[in-house]
């Protein structure tokens, strides 16, 4: 496993992959839905939210 987060802090730590985390942050994390979402809409950013932060610990454990 510590190969697989090495590999996810390498390709996140290059310029390119610094942009892509910078976007998938911007379009989940700091989303907000509005009072009208539905349940199926806020499982499924809440998922996605899941993904960036799995995502986000794998670089973590690879430094």
């Amino acid at each position: 496993m510590k190969d697989l987060e090495q590999n996810y802090a390498r390709t996140f730590s290059t310029a390119a992959g610094v942009a892509v985390l910078k976007h998938l942050r911007k379009i989940t994390v700091e989303r907000v839905l509005g009072p009208n979402a539905t349940d199926s809409e806020l499982r499924g950013l809440e998922a996605q939210r899941a993904l960036v932060h799995q995502i986000e610990m794998m670089i973590q454990r690879g430094k």
